[in-house]
């Protein structure tokens, strides 16, 4: 209890399975099936509990769903017997990788978690560490079922999340270790996209899946290789649409394939993973009201009728925002949120809310079905919201090799085109407008090689990030310019001296 001073020694149940007398009396569980519920713990609190804390999703984690046992001979058919090859997981839950006779990989992670582990040690102990833990009420453990039926109207490469139920005397999860930590538990499976043994029909040329840091690499390494930013804006509307604020970099794979339009290049397309947080719902109790303002913990976006608080809602994936939509006008962001919208009538959102299970679904489904309707009639309008807070501070990168940054500036707009040199004259890869009156500062990143920046005119601020290779800047105006070279390379430029102090005319600025 949160008024307690010290942590409770057992917090978490000790096994999911529902007793005889608690289960449903039809249909009975048996070998292959059984009653189990999420976390019985989150909804043992009084009305004034739920006031002051919320009552989030706890009647959804007690309440009571018919699950599949896991057996990893059968549980998957397709693939054959599964062999447990890796544990792992983040601090709060469970995962363990397992591999097909195959190749392809699967990965099952424990619905529940412990969020104290990131708490340090003496807090663990404290009752700070209740408080954490009940924070995991706020997340709906199905929700991750809703979200395929939508990925897949969408043409977004997604996996089909299964919910199993790990019996509690389970002894061939490959160590004595995670036998421990995923006994008694429900457990999430779906495939992995990783590697070239993934075999998804959205995406049937694709050659093999790497993570967002590998896609990176290859991006910077050769300017054939491009990202595919309609399709990932697509996925980043949906993320939206579903209130998923959790989309760093870490939760993206990127299936390459052919590009069409740069023969030897790749083009690479995003694929969401881990839904953990979609329908989040944290902003209805008074205490983590006040957490979620703008000044403490503003990440944690609440799923509403409405949408709110978009910087927040897109937050966390900004840096994967920054490179792979930086291409994309106002008019590609409308058109993609109006093919959202067709592609998502009620039936289809209807059909997608009851993949929830039945229990579930009376509980939420009503409610979630409404708020996914209001959400995409006024897609149009958070798209332009969208667009205009990506249009602030856009950031525009080269790649490893020479690169030829070719800027310019009017009063009311600036049109960047960037060539490759070692390709030769005519390699255009990058070229958009921003217009003064939606963008305050534009950063142009030179990464390595020797980069070449000629910008003429005057007009809205630029930063220059040159690269660790030898650089030269030519400009016809040093007003709103800032360059900054790295420490181990070199920016020559013809701008006397005198003038160097008018780079920095304005205040550095974070990124959003």
């Amino acid at each position: 209890m949160l008024a307690t001073s010290c942590a409770r020694r057992h917090y978490f149940q000790p096994d999911a399975r529902l007793d005889a007398a608690a289960a449903p009396a039809s249909p009975r569980s048996g070998a292959d099936s059984v009653w189990a519920v999420a976390g019985r713990q989150y909804n043992r609190h009084s009305k004034a509990y739920h006031l002051l804390m919320g009552p989030h999703h706890r009647a959804v984690w007690a309440a009571p769903v018919r699950v599949p046992v896991l057996k990893l001979a059968s549980s998957v058919p397709q693939a054959g017997p599964l062999t447990p090859t890796k544990l792992g997981g983040g601090f709060q839950s469970t995962s363990l990788t397992l591999t097909s006779a195959d190749g392809r990989l699967y990965v099952i992670r424990s619905l529940d978690k412990d969020p104290a582990k990131i708490m340090p040690e003496w807090m663990q102990k404290t009752f700070l560490a209740n408080v954490m833990r009940d924070g995991t009420s706020a997340g709906n453990p199905y929700g991750a079922l809703v979200v395929p039926t939508l990925s897949q109207k969408l043409g977004v490469p997604h996996t089909h999340p299964r919910i199993f139920y790990v019996p509690l005397d389970a002894d061939n999860l490959g160590t004595a270790e995670a036998n421990a930590r995923l006994r008694g538990k429900l457990v999430l499976l779906e495939e992995k996209y990783d590697g070239p043994k993934v075999h998804s029909p959205l995406l049937p040329e694709a050659r093999k899946y790497v993570s967002d840091e590998t896609m990176r690499r290859h991006l910077y390494a050769d300017p054939r290789n491009r990202p595919d930013q309609p399709a990932l804006l697509r996925a980043r509307l949906l993320d939206v649409l579903i209130g998923d604020w959790d989309r760093h970099s870490g939760q993206w794979q990127w299936g390459e394939l052919p590009n069409p339009a740069e023969p030897g290049g790749t083009l690479f397309v995003a694929v969401p993973k881990d839904r953990d947080q979609a329908f989040f719902r944290m902003s209805d109790g008074a205490v983590p009201w006040l957490m979620t303002r703008k000044f403490l913990v503003r990440h944690l976006v609440t799923f509403k009728h409405d949408y709110h608080d978009l910087v927040a809602l897109t937050g966390q994936g900004r840096y994967v925002d920054q490179r792979g939509l930086n291409a994309l006008t106002r008019r590609d962001f409308a058109d993609a949120a109006r093919y959202v919208q067709a592609q998502l009538p009620d039936s289809t959102l209807a059909r997608a809310v009851r993949q929830l299970p039945p229990a579930v679904y009376a509980l939420e489904g009503p409610r979630l079905l409404s708020d996914l309707q209001n959400r995409r009639d006024h897609l149009p309008q958070l798209a332009q919201a969208y667009y205009a807070l990506k249009a602030e501070r856009p950031v525009v990168a080269g790649t490893e090799l020479p690169d030829h940054f070719v800027v310019a500036r009017t009063p009311d707009s600036t049109t960047v085109r960037v060539y490759n040199r070692t390709l030769g004259a005519d390699s255009l890869f990058y070229q958009r407008t921003f217009y003064t009156r939606e963008t305050k500062r534009l950063t142009l990143e030179g990464l390595g090689g020797d980069d070449v920046f000629d910008l003429t005119g005057y007009g809205l601020k630029i930063v220059v990030h040159a690269g660790a290779g030898q650089d030269v800047l030519h400009t016809t105006s040093h007003r709103r310019l800032r360059y900054e070279p790295e420490s181990n390379g070199t920016l020559n430029t013809p701008a006397p001296t005198k003038k160097k102090q008018r780079f920095d005319n304005y205040d550095r600025l974070t990124d959003e």
